[in-house]
């Protein structure tokens, strides 16, 4: 193997160089290796598929050929109708390029459908033609027909009488896989977008049939919605293929939305005798190619830390989102249902992957023995995103569905393109419990003798083997050094929290100043600027700056200040200004009806400011009124609490509260309700800066929580529960670190002394001469 891909390797580096940038030789290479592969399947039924072809012709069906026919003579799920073969285009060969060029694509246009929809997809037509306008169309038939390079599935010989092995349908898909490799690797680009290292493959395979080997379905269904190169999708068939499953009984189905890698995929799928037909080139995404379907089983590695901003435009119309399948069904706080918009963070759309898995699920109904899904992703599909977040609700869903069986971490450095660690994640719709299962396989691989890129271990069968089996028993377990696997199982409520909102008052303490009053003339989001700006231009700015705009820019292009255009706009905008010097006056005015005494209590501040700006007839809004008081107030721990709003003794929502939440009357003060003698309730402002948010896990009650963990240190905090939100987070560190017990002082001295010792005193001596 090692010796064909030095071959065809040294095809780019003599035919292309010159013609092709480096980056592109790939763009040749691989579909011109395709091509010899499928050219020598057919070369032993070249003339028995020309007599079929003439067969039909003569039949008159030449709009209408019976394709079935055709593949039945070539013994494939492919055929060429040219003449032409790539060793006779060779011994054919003319000294014009025109004919050559002409000869070959006449070959190309040969094939059969399926064919001519990889060679479109690897966009080799014009590749051909920049061949033959340099010269090199005809060099690199030659070198890629060249007998000492075999590439058919039947043993030869090369010039000097040595045997040349076959190269199986497996084999060829390993070399497609590691010349695309080294290609990405020689581009420094990313291997790992394109296919998964084949133990992983095979690891998943076994997780996802062994424990149902027994009772698999007549038919079995195989998808994977980011099918890559097709490893996912072949190495689970061969695995089928292995257990005694017949070929006839497995179909595969697979979207990839990168046309060169589809090509790699449809192509490999033609050489091996499988059906191409479940392919589909698109984005899974915004493409619900499949939206009639469902499957038994998936296997799939999709992108991760990926941007899906563009294809969140396709997916929302408005506000709205469109796409059913990420829209879900969850229960709030108080235990109504909600279809919830549960759409990552555009930043990486993993997640959307797990949703697309879930809903191709074969309903029980159709397949009683349920659908089972292996899912490989970073570790923010663990726990990224806040409660209410879109991953957050993902795995709430997950959860609470009772569809995640086991979660496997896998190795790290496993991968070509990646040294973070990756995780497995188990998905069924027939499971056999309520348990969740965390497995740690992080320490279960072999060093590889050379690295692969970032890859520089393996799973070993053995490894494989013993997370199988520890998956499947449900087992408990402790790494050691035979079994180098750690596992734990969870209820879903484990991985399920309330996130919780604690409060404590706002305290102020206030004074009218006129040097505070005067700051309301600058815009409060951008102080400096509006102070800069009115230095600079006095009176001018309640006017208009019209005329002054290009030399406001270039001073904010000198101080590298960067402003939107709306920002800027309310920057200079007049009506603006005069609104705030409105506000400063109307300021300056309760100052002198008030006067300058400092309070403690907000709320007397507050009272009196009402009835100066009555008196004074300013007609103050409670909000412009409220902007006055909070410029000329001053957060202070000793102040008294800010009151929010007082309700009265019949106010209808404090039962509502008690009902909605089931909360204890006695119990109302905890929850922000303050009860006084008159029978009222006092409601204090919070305060933004001491906010606090608590994750109490839903097993717990939180009140109870918050008794204990809370108000021990904080007494005046309250539970804000209208805001609480359930979320759902994954952490293997919490289950399975293990803090290491650091050295004790006398193991650190006696260390350093016997360093000393072999110093000859050097140590000793440097401390002397400090």
């Amino acid at each position: 193997m090692d010796q064909l891909i030095a071959l065809i390797w040294n095809i780019a580096d003599d035919v292309l160089r010159d013609v092709f940038l480096r980056g592109q030789y790939r763009d040749v290479i691989l579909p011109m290796v395709v091509l010899r592969r499928l050219d020598a399947l057919l070369e032993s039924t070249k003339e028995a598929v020309e007599t079929e072809y003439k067969k039909q012709i003569d039949a008159g069906f030449s709009g209408n050929l019976d394709e079935e026919a055709l593949k039945d003579e070539s013994g494939q799920t492919y055929y060429n109708l040219s003449k032409w073969t790539l060793n006779r285009l060779k011994s054919q060969a003319s000294d014009n390029n025109d004919i050559n060029y002409a000869n070959f694509i006449e070959y190309l246009n040969g094939y059969s459908e399926n064919v001519k929809d990889v060679l479109k997809n690897f966009e080799f037509y014009a590749k051909v033609k920049k061949l033959a306008d340099n010269d090199r169309l005809l060099s690199i038939i030659e070198r890629i027909t060249d007998p000492r390079l075999n590439l058919t599935d039947r043993p030869a010989t090369d010039p000097d009488g040595l045997p040349l092995p076959a190269v199986s349908n497996l084999q060829m898909g390993t070399l497609f896989e590691e010349l695309l490799r080294r290609f990405n690797e020689e581009n420094n680009e990313e291997a790992g977008e394109h296919f998964t290292p084949r133990d992983v493959i095979e690891l998943l395979a076994k997780l996802v049939f062994e424990p149902v080997k027994d009772n698999l379905p007549k038919i079995i269904t195989l998808y994977d919605p980011a099918c890559g190169s097709g490893g996912m999708l072949t190495e689970g068939r061969d695995y089928l293929l292995n257990m005694g499953i017949t070929p006839n009984a497995i179909n595969m189905y697979g979207t990839e939305v990168n046309p060169e890698t589809y090509a790699i995929c449809k192509s490999d799928f033609i050489i091996k005798g499988v059906d191409p037909e479940g392919m589909h080139r698109g984005n899974t995404i915004t493409d619900d190619y499949f939206h009639s379907k469902q499957f038994g089983y998936m296997l799939t590695n999709p992108p991760y830390g990926k941007s899906w901003k563009e294809d969140k435009k396709r997916l929302y119309h408005d506000k709205d989102l469109m796409d059913a399948r990420f829209n879900l069904k969850l229960t709030n706080f108080i235990g109504e249902e909600e279809i919830v918009d549960s759409t990552p963070r555009t930043s990486d759309g993993q997640l959307l992957f797990i949703l697309e898995e879930v809903d191709k699920m074969k309903s029980l109904e159709f397949q009683p023995q349920g659908s089972r899904v292996a899912s490989i992703h970073n570790g923010s599909s663990l726990f990224t995103g806040d409660a209410g977040s879109g991953e957050s609700n993902i795995r709430r869903y997950l959860i609470e569905n009772n569809l995640v069986d086991a979660i496997v971490q896998l190795p790290n450095n496993i991968f070509y393109n990646t040294g973070i660690s990756t995780y497995v994640w188990l998905l069924s719709n027939h499971k056999q419990d309520q348990k969740v299962q965390l497995i740690d396989a992080s320490k279960a691989f072999d060093k590889l003798r050379k690295n692969l890129g970032n890859r520089n271990c393996e799973i070993t069968s053995k490894d494989a083997d013993d997370i199988v089996r520890i998956y499947m028993s449900r087992a408990e377990c402790e790494a050691n050094d035979d079994v180098r696997i750690s596992s734990k199982v969870f209820d879903g409520d484990d991985f399920r929290y309330y996130s919780v909102q604690i409060e404590r008052p706002l305290r102020l303490r206030c004074h009218f100043s006129a040097i505070k009053c005067d700051e309301l003339l600058y815009d409060s989001s951008m102080p400096e600027l509006s102070k800069w700006l009115y230095t600079t231009y006095g009176d001018k700015v309640f006017a208009g700056l019209e005329k002054e705009v290009a030399e406001i820019k270039e001073y904010l292009n000198d101080n590298e200040l960067k402003l939107t255009d709306k920002k800027f706009s309310a920057l200079v905008n007049a009506g603006k200004w005069k609104e705030r010097r409105a506000l400063q006056q109307a300021a300056l005015k309760l100052m002198h009806q008030v006067g300058s005494e400092e309070y403690d209590d907000y709320n007397l501040f507050l009272s009196l400011s009402e009835k100066a700006n009555k008196a004074l007839g300013l007609k103050l809004t409670a909000a412009q009124l409220k902007t006055i008081l909070r410029t000329n107030a001053v957060q202070d721990a000793t102040a008294q609490p800010v009151v929010a709003k007082t309700l009265k003794a019949k106010n209808k929502d404090i039962p509502t509260f008690l009902s909605t939440y089931g909360i204890d009357e006695n119990r109302l003060a905890d929850y922000g309700y303050y009860a006084r003698p008159d029978g009222t309730f006092v409601i204090y402002e919070a305060d933004s800066n001491l906010r606090d948010t608590e994750k109490i896990n839903v097993k717990e009650d939180i009140w109870e929580y918050v008794q204990r963990e809370v108000k021990p240190y904080v007494p005046e905090a309250w539970i804000n529960l209208h805001v609480t939100k359930i979320g759902c987070e994954i952490s293997f560190n919490k289950y399975f670190y293990k803090p290491v017990q650091l050295r004790s002082l006398e193991e650190n001295e006696r260390d350093i002394l016997d360093l000393d010792r072999q110093s000859k005193g050097l140590i000793q001596s440097l401390f002397e001469k400090l």
